[in-house]
């Protein structure tokens, strides 16, 4: 399963170091062969304490993490959506991306300037969640313009969206995100070929040296997810081997990185659970949404097991760890059997049988 992040934000802000430190934790190309990593991509590791526990179980050849694409996006700039900077192009790498990950300056750096010459959060977020909304205003209102015209014709479809449309564009005007709306499933469902960029799930990432007093304030008023780090600490950290990053974590008073948190987080935003298959060979991650059953499941390791479904053998990751392994969890009557309307777990460690 393909998804991608987006990382935008004014110039100056620390988005490219941000991108830097991740593709430091970049997995080797070699275990993923059907990706193709272009410069400004960047397909990274999810971090997942359980595989290590499960491998100690199984003792594969190798352990292989889920993953999740980042993708650097040039910096924005106010009117962008006008044409002002990269403009459209900008606007279409962002439209291709999957979430957002909007980096905003709070540091202070008389080397580094900022674009509007001054540090303000709350202006920066502003500036883009703008841009974002106005674009998504421009394909409205062109859509509109059609749908409008179809209506006429009586077309009850056409009848339903214009409504829709007409609603969102208000709301559009207000400087108010799709994201933002409450819409129903079946709205959801009639604009999304639309595409709309403030519809999109986003995490904000507030580049700061220290975390920021009003923290607090900022997540209350941002309504949205915010994960607070430093973007140089952060590269510095990346550079480091495994061990060696634990023991920098340890002495900055630290339980995990930032980066770490990020890269959960955006998972998370995604929402994506993660499912595991075991053996001898190897032990590894995979990416499915979450409630997915157990033929889509499958069928992320092979499409020919998901056309061949039969069943599926489910264990838990903490029972197969207290249980000793497949066999222990089998005798104990821990491993289960589930067939094609099993929705998969998070953490649920599969064995997928198949007539293909």
């Amino acid at each position: 399963m393909s998804l991608s992040i987006g990382i935008v934000g004014l110039p100056n802000v620390g988005k490219s170091t941000l991108f830097n430190a991740l593709t430091k934790k970049q997995v080797e190309s070699s275990n993923y062969p059907f990706c193709t990593i272009e410069p400004n991509v960047g397909v990274v590791k999810v971090p997942d304490e359980r595989l290590k526990k499960i491998a100690a179980i199984s003792k594969p050849k190798q352990i292989i993490n889920t993953t999740i694409k980042f993708v650097d996006i040039a910096g924005l700039v106010k009117n962008a959506h006008q044409g002002e900077g990269l403009g459209n192009q900008f606007l279409a790498h962002i439209r291709e991306c999957d979430a957002i990950c909007e980096v905003i300056r709070n540091f202070v750096d008389s080397n580094i300037i900022h674009v509007d010459g001054r540090v303000d959060p709350n202006s920066d977020k502003e500036t883009i969640d703008l841009e974002l909304i106005f674009a998504d205003l421009n394909t409205v209102e062109k859509r509109l313009a059609g749908v409008s015209r179809e209506a006429k014709s009586g077309d009850k479809e056409a009848i339903k969206l214009k409504k829709l449309l007409e609603i969102i564009k208000n709301e559009l005007e207000k400087g108010k995100a799709v994201r933002d709306l409450d819409l129903e499933e079946e709205e959801q469902k009639m604009i999304k070929p639309l595409n709309l960029l403030s519809q999109k799930p986003i995490i904000y990432v507030l580049n700061s040296k220290e975390r920021p007093a009003n923290l607090e304030e900022l997540k209350k008023e941002w309504k949205q997810n915010i994960i607070c780090l430093d973007a140089k600490l952060e590269e510095e950290i990346a550079a480091l081997s495994e061990e060696e990053q634990k023991e920098y974590i340890k002495e900055l008073g630290l339980e995990d990185s930032g980066l770490n948190k990020l890269i959960r987080a955006s998972y998370d935003l995604l929402d994506l659970i993660t499912f595991f298959t075991t053996g001898t060979d190897e032990t590894r991650a995979w990416t499915i949404k979450r409630g997915t059953k157990a033929p889509e499941a499958a069928g992320v390791i092979h499409t020919d097991f998901e056309k061949g479904f039969v069943r599926a053998e489910v264990i838990f990751w903490k029972d197969f760890i207290k249980a000793g392994g497949e066999a222990a969890a089998r005798e104990k009557g821990l491993l289960r059997i589930e067939g094609k309307d099993y929705i998969v777990q998070d953490g649920d460690i599969c064995h997928f049988l198949s007539n293909k």
